[in-house]
C-alpha cells in the first residue's frame, strides 16, 4: 500500500475495541507497509476523546509512539498549514467540515494523497476514498 492518511476516526477505531470500525482498522493495520501520514490536530482529536478514566494515560503513550515511530509522518509545526486549512473551512460553508478535517484535506492534497484511513464520509465529501468505509 503506498502512503496513507490516518484520520481521528482510524485511531480511535484501533484504541477502542467496542468501536464499530475496530475489527476492519486492525485488519487494514495488519496489511500497511507503507508510510502513514497524520497531523497534530487529529492527535489532539484522539486524546480529546479518549481522555476520561484510564484512557487517558494510554492514549498519551499512543500519541507519543505515533510521533516516534518511522512508519509515520506528523504534519502540523506549520502556522501556514493552519492558514490554509482555516481557508479552505472559510471557503466550505455548505459543508459541516470540521477545521480539523479542512487541514486533513490540504495535507492530503498537497501530498497527492487519495486514501484516507477513516470512517467519516466527509473525506468522501471531499473526494477521497474513506479506507474504513470501504474495506470489506
Amino acid at each position: 500500500m503506498k502512503a496513507v492518511f490516518a484520520d481521528s476516526h482510524y485511531f480511535i477505531a484501533l484504541l477502542n475495541e467496542r468501536d464499530e470500525h475496530h475489527t476492519t482498522a486492525k485488519e487494514i493495520s495488519a496489511d500497511l507497509i507503507g508510510v502513514i501520514v497524520t497531523t497534530r490536530w487529529v492527535l489532539a482529536e484522539v486524546a480529546d476523546a479518549l481522555c476520561t478514566g484510564s484512557g487517558r494515560e494510554r492514549v498519551a503513550d499512543f500519541v507519543t509512539q505515533v510521533e516516534q515511530h518511522p512508519q509515520f509522518r506528523v504534519q502540523g509545526e506549520s502556522d501556514a498549514l493552519f492558514a490554509r486549512g482555516l481557508a479552505l473551512f472559510r471557503k466550505r460553508p455548505d459543508k459541516s467540515w470540521s477545521l480539523t478535517d479542512c487541514i486533513s484535506f490540504v495535507v492530503m492534497s498537497e501530498e497527492g494523497l487519495t486514501e484516507a484511513l477513516t470512517g467519516d464520509h466527509h473525506f468522501e465529501q471531499a473526494a477521497f476514498t474513506a479506507l474504513l468505509c470501504t474495506h470489506a
